[in-house]
């Protein structure tokens, strides 16, 4: 079993920018494909981006791609998304998850999610 905490959320501006952490406990974080996802007022849980055990492989979101970048540092047993140029429809609580079985980004194929951190974007 793993448990997530997340941290880094906050209030930025339009084109700012804001770096998320996920750090997880227990021995076996490598063992773990890591993904975020977020969650805005009045919607569902959507898949932002992932990441293989290794680190080699990512996989994004379209409305976040170019602008956001996962990775991973399992020495240190956490992971990290890099939020670029945010706009409004980026606000939401950012949660991060863990799959033992695939690489996906299938809400249901994930296991563990942490707590969420709410970031907020103003105009």
């Amino acid at each position: 079993q793993v448990q997530l905490v997340e941290s880094g959320g906050g209030l930025v501006q339009v084109g700012g920018s804001l770096r998320l952490s996920c750090a997880a406990s227990g021995r076996t974080f490598s063992s773990y494909v890591m993904g975020w996802f977020r969650q805005a007022p009045g919607k569902e849980r959507e898949f932002v981006a992932a990441i293989s055990r290794g680190g080699l492989r990512t996989m994004y979101e379209d409305a976040v791609k170019g602008r956001f970048t996962i990775s991973r540092d399992n020495a240190k047993n956490t992971v990290y998304l890099q939020m670029n140029s945010l706009k409004p429809e980026d606000t939401a609580v950012y949660y991060c998850a863990a799959d033992q079985k695939e690489y996906g980004a299938t809400y249901s194929s994930y296991d563990y999610w942490g707590q969420g951190t709410q970031v907020t974007v103003s105009s």
